[in-house]
């Protein structure tokens, strides 16, 4: 059966929907008027990548606890017998520290960009766009073995895919608000599943990328993901629209009202809660130093670095900024210079930076927001 060559997703704005978007928009507004301090700011989007890779892993089946993850991600050690898992956790970090900063540099939803994030998501950095399966794939109950969903055939993924992409594109033109792109989008590419594997960290990192790139991002404060694993009966519910588990026999044109509910209030949740954070965080701050205000976004990102250790690798520091070690290294002799950083270890490959003097006299208090803020 040939799909349709147009997606036109069918749902209606409800009385819930609109209160949810309302409370959406709340709490994008405070973020978008409320600076934290740089530590703070440092720690809490930390946290939160924590979380989201944990969680969407875990929803996955990833066997990590989340202390194992912050372990695994930062290379302290490694986890006999669960190789798979800590790289998995590792591709999933990296792959959300580059969905966040294609949406902050305006990157546009191409079919290019799904393939790329699905192969850091499935593979790692160095790995080549993934193309689209070729053979048919099966959801199945783990227990008892029956078939859940089936998505649509092999040769009709490139023209659904083709059709998402362009309604997300349209979509974006016309001002859908950017929650509800973000949902109907999570949804048809779990709904096509154009991978054999990878699809629901792809489709939820996917989402994200949408809010972070219509301007939802709320500084990279919050995890979608670690919502979806608390309850997943009811992600998976809202996931299934139409009671027929064939893709061609109800899935391709169901009723997506039900779905864009849950959506909607489990993001506003989110929103709600990660504001309730940071006007806990800003209760604490004191006025920001001048030294601080001078530092450019990068270099404040890896000023947070220092609020829970006292120097910091350029490794660590590359993790942070989503960048490789080498680009990284030649912003470290500009900051170094500008006497921002200063080398503790004589290794080139492997050294090791401290704040200088006059900013670990600004990380003290910023530290202690940002350690009142994680409890």
């Amino acid at each position: 059966m040939k799909p349709r060559q147009e997606w036109t997703p069918k749902f209606s704005i409800t009385p819930l929907m609109a209160q949810k978007l309302m409370e959406i928009e709340a709490a994008k507004a405070y973020f978008d008027h409320h600076p934290l301090p740089a530590a703070a700011e440092a720690e809490l989007r930390h946290q939160a990548r924590l979380r989201s890779t944990h969680y969407s892993t875990r929803i996955e089946g990833n066997r990590l606890t989340l202390a194992e993850t912050a372990n695994a991600i930062e290379e302290k050690r490694t986890f006999r017998g669960r190789e798979r898992d800590v790289k998995e956790v590792q591709n999933y970090w990296n792959a959300l520290i580059q969905m966040e900063r294609w949406a902050d540099s305006g990157t546009p939803m191409t079919e290019d960009l799904v393939r790329r994030l699905h192969a850091l998501v499935e593979k790692g950095p160095r790995a080549k766009a993934t193309p689209y399966r070729k053979g048919q794939n099966v959801i199945r109950d783990s227990r008892a073995g029956t078939i859940v969903y089936l998505p649509p055939e092999a040769k009709d993924v490139p023209a659904l895919m083709a059709s998402l992409v362009g309604w997300c594109r349209k979509a974006e033109k016309d001002h859908l608000p950017v929650p509800i792109l973000a949902g109907l989008a999570h949804y048809q590419f779990v709904t096509i599943h154009p991978y054999l594997d990878g699809n629901g960290r792809t489709a939820r990192l996917l989402a994200t990328f949408l809010l972070f790139r219509g301007g939802y991002g709320l500084q990279g404060f919050f995890s979608l993901e670690e919502h979806h694993a608390q309850n997943l009966p009811a992600y998976y519910q809202a996931l299934a629209v139409h009671p027929h588990h064939n893709y061609y026999e109800g899935r391709e044109s169901a009723d997506l009202t039900l779905w864009l509910d849950y959506f909607l209030l489990t993001l506003s949740e989110v929103f709600a809660a990660t504001r309730e954070q940071a006007v806990r965080c800003q209760s604490d701050q004191t006025e920001e130093p001048a030294t601080l205000s001078k530092l450019d976004p990068r270099a404040r990102t890896v000023f947070g670095l220092f609020a829970r250790q006292e120097t910091v690798s350029t490794h660590q520091m590359a993790q942070a900024l989503g960048l490789s070690d080498r680009m990284v290294r030649v912003l470290i002799s500009r900051w170094v210079q500008l006497d921002f950083l200063c080398p503790t270890s004589s290794s080139r490959r492997g050294r090791s930076y401290a704040l200088s003097a006059i900013y670990r006299k600004s990380i003290g208090n910023a530290s202690a927001t940002g350690q009142r803020t994680r409890k």
